[in-house]
């Protein structure tokens, strides 16, 4: 097979069984509060509860490493750091823990730094730590907070006594960084669309140095829900003090098949490039049952932080150069220009077990799958995409319906054929994980090596653990033969007295699959993006603004030949155009 070009979110690594709901006989796949970091020119990747780590050369490529130590309760949202030739690596805690380091991560192998990071007071934490080195001036500092009661906490560490706290006393070596305002933040309200009243949760701290300025990246409102995103305060000094952005969230991503990118970090690739990372819900089987997502991100020419969530989870190319940030939407020539052309197509299976139909794998729905009456080698999915097509790559999602699994040992991995036709009789194998390495794929993303002209693409069955075989998307992607959609005609935008809140509506166009809209607080900052279903109402409350702040609407449509043109740009009638 060739060389992958792409990835597609949610991202493709062996998400891990744990124990973690054993007690209650609740068995499933998770990855949670992701952290990348690029160490020595590669990446590695930490996850909460995963027992390990992996490594990757490319960021597509991932491979597991177990090391040859680790706390016995495992890890949750791990903090993680590159400084020079050493990776260091803490926990999330409320009790003394170490600081672990290694400069041969790749082989699994660490040591102790310190022995016992000092205890701060009760319920402070330090839990969802992040660690970071500012380089100009060779000082350290720990950012933490994960609650609806605290704020963000934040100390400098002190490198001559190995990284504990600086000063004499842990309980004055802390202070409060921000607190979440949801009265005047729109997206840190709580629940699904912002629409609960229950008091927010903050979380997930990270620390990007740029240009001499230090933003300090928090998640919010609550990661169970489609609105979860990441944030920023920005300052002049490592501990405040930090002003809000007025333009956050810098990545949110509410719509769509993997809602939802708060709580991970901001790290460079090889080429100078920024990407934000963050967790996307599933919650079927448990509240805290995730996966992770990367988006390519930056800063634009007022160093305005930001991450293209745009079609965020439809195929992108990896990067193979440094690209151009003045703008603040060069992310956008990573997009490949493959559309989605699975969106509700007819789906038939070769079995079904109970009312756990075919057709939930083209819904874009995560929390909707097909169940095959019994989880053996031939079981099929065959899609019809309604025309010829030029598929160019396949995601399977699976869900964990049912399993047995506490622990991903080597009988856990994944196999499945793809075949196409033109004519549902005669079939093509495009592509054939038993010719691959034995892993375990929970959302399986293959580039074919080339485009295939098809209308029907088949998911023939091989291999997964577990008593049931269960897949809760379908996904292909590819190019249909027609021309792109017309821009949708009318967009209006109204602020309403709640400046929170923005009421929107716009015309529908012949044969869209959907619309993107896009806004920001300028007519040339369009960074976020709200994805909406063609058979979804043509009219929405946005509630993710922020008080005092003038915003600017735009909106794309998009079908399976690719996207419109961008409308005019729209005020919220709050400021004059």
């Amino acid at each position: 097979m060739a060389q992958q070009r792409t990835y597609c979110n949610p991202m493709d690594i062996s998400y891990r069984y744990n124990f973690e709901q054993l007690n209650e006989q609740i068995s499933y796949r998770s990855g949670a509060d992701p952290v990348i970091i690029n160490h020595k020119s590669e990446y590695y990747l930490f996850v909460t509860i995963q027992g390990g780590w992996w490594h990757s050369k490319d960021l597509v490529n991932w491979k597991y490493i177990v090391p040859d130590k680790w706390p016995m309760e495992d890890m949750c949202a791990p903090a993680a750091l590159s400084v020079r030739d050493t990776l260091y690596l803490f926990q999330s805690t409320f009790e003394q823990r170490p600081i672990f380091i290694s400069t041969e991560p790749e082989k699994g192998k660490l040591k102790f730094y310190n022995r016992w990071l000092p205890r701060l007071p009760k319920d402070i934490g330090p839990w969802d730590p992040a660690l970071f080195h500012d380089p100009d001036t060779d000082k350290w500092f720990m950012y933490w907070g994960s609650s609806n009661v605290y704020p963000i906490f934040g100390a400098e560490l002190d490198k001559s006594r190995n990284l504990t706290y600086a000063g004499n006393n842990p309980a004055q070596a802390y202070k409060a960084m921000f607190w979440l305002d949801p009265y005047k933040h729109g997206w840190e309200r709580f629940g699904p669309n912002h629409s609960d009243p229950f008091k927010p949760f903050t979380e997930g701290a990270w620390m990007t140095k740029h240009n001499g300025k230090y933003y300090l990246q928090y998640g919010a409102p609550g990661t169970e829900y489609n609105v979860y995103g990441n944030g920023t305060y920005v300052g002049k000094d490592p501990l405040g003090p930090f002003e809000y952005a007025p333009y956050n969230p810098v990545a949110y991503k509410p719509g769509g098949f993997a809602t939802g990118c708060g709580h991970g970090n901001t790290f460079q690739d090889n080429f100078g490039n920024y990407w934000n990372t963050g967790t996307t819900w599933i919650g079927y089987n448990w509240g805290m049952e995730r996966r992770i997502v990367m988006n390519p991100a930056g800063f634009d020419k007022d160093d305005q932080m930001f991450a293209n969530t745009r079609f965020g989870d439809f195929p992108h190319y990896l990067p193979t150069r440094k690209w151009n940030p003045a703008s603040g939407m060069n992310s956008d020539e990573l997009f490949t220009g493959w559309m989605l052309l699975s969106y509700r197509k007819p789906a038939v299976a070769s079995s079904t077990l109970d009312t756990l139909t075919a057709d939930k794998v083209t819904d874009e729905n995560p929390r909707t799958f097909w169940v095959a009456r019994q989880n053996k080698p031939g079981e099929t999915l065959t899609l019809d995409l309604g025309a010829e097509r030029d598929v160019k790559a396949v995601q399977v999602d699976y869900i964990d319906y049912k399993q047995t699994i506490y622990d991903s040992d080597s009988t856990v991995y994944t196999q499945f054929k793809i075949l196409t036709s033109t004519d549902n009789k005669t079939w093509t194998v495009v592509a054939d994980l038993t010719k691959e390495p034995k892993r375990d794929r929970a959302c399986a993303y293959v580039e074919l090596s080339k485009p295939t002209r098809a209308r029907y693409v088949r998911y023939e069955h091989v291999y997964v653990a577990g008593p049931t075989l269960a897949i809760n998307a379908f996904r292909v992607f590819g190019n249909g033969m027609g021309k792109a959609p017309a821009t949708p005609a009318i967009l209006t935008a109204k602020r309403q007295k709640d400046q929170r809140n923005a009421d929107l509506s716009w015309s529908k166009v012949s044969g869209a699959v959907g619309y993107n809209i896009r806004w920001g607080i300028a007519p040339d900052k369009l960074y976020q993006t709200y994805q909406f279903w063609n058979d979804e109402p043509s009219t929405f409350e946005l509630r993710a603004l922020n008080v005092g702040v003038p915003y600017y609407f735009a909106i794309e449509a998009f079908d399976e030949n690719g996207v419109s043109i961008l409308s005019k740009v729209v005020g919220d009638g709050s400021v004059k155009q």
